[in-house]
């Protein structure tokens, strides 16, 4: 394992995102299975919470899918590996707020919340299965909706 991949792994040991990501294996019977670059595959999550094909907990990756399946998408095994990088620079479960504060602000500036996700473009929007949205001009719409009304005789 390349030196960095092994300071993240400690990091987010230390940082209880690994943790935290192991217990929520648990309560949900999620099946573990070692993966890549110090990962750990969740199998076959099933609890409707988050909608999402993937999420990562820290060095912890849980996929709605089998081996399988997971082992043929190298692509996004990497973008979700880069999900756990990100806990590592967050110093852990701060992610958790920072990246559900971007998904809102995506939300809002184009309808998606990962096409604005400052997480998922870092993590690489297409390797993740995320579309490049346009934006919806909101502040105009704001300025639009505060214009005075015109009256007409």
């Amino acid at each position: 394992m390349r030196p960095g991949l092994h300071v993240r792994r400690v990091a987010n040991a230390l940082n209880l995102s690994t943790p935290a990501g192991l217990l929520l294996a648990a309560l949900t019977s999620t099946p573990l299975q070692k993966g890549p670059d110090g990962l750990i595959f969740g199998t076959n999550y099933r609890p409707r919470l988050p909608v999402a094909g993937a999420f990562t907990v820290g060095n912890v990756v849980l996929f709605r899918a089998e081996r399988p399946f997971i082992d043929s998408r190298p692509v996004l095994v990497a973008h979700e590996s880069r999900h756990a990088t990100q806990y590592a620079w967050c110093l852990g479960l701060p992610f958790l707020p920072l990246y559900f504060g971007c998904a809102a602000f995506s939300l809002w500036r184009c309808g998606n919340p990962g096409s604005r996700n400052f997480f998922e473009r870092n993590a690489g929007l297409a390797d993740g299965g995320y579309a490049e949205l346009p934006t919806i001009h909101r502040w105009v719409q704001l300025r639009n909706f505060l214009r005075p009304v015109a009256l007409s005789k």
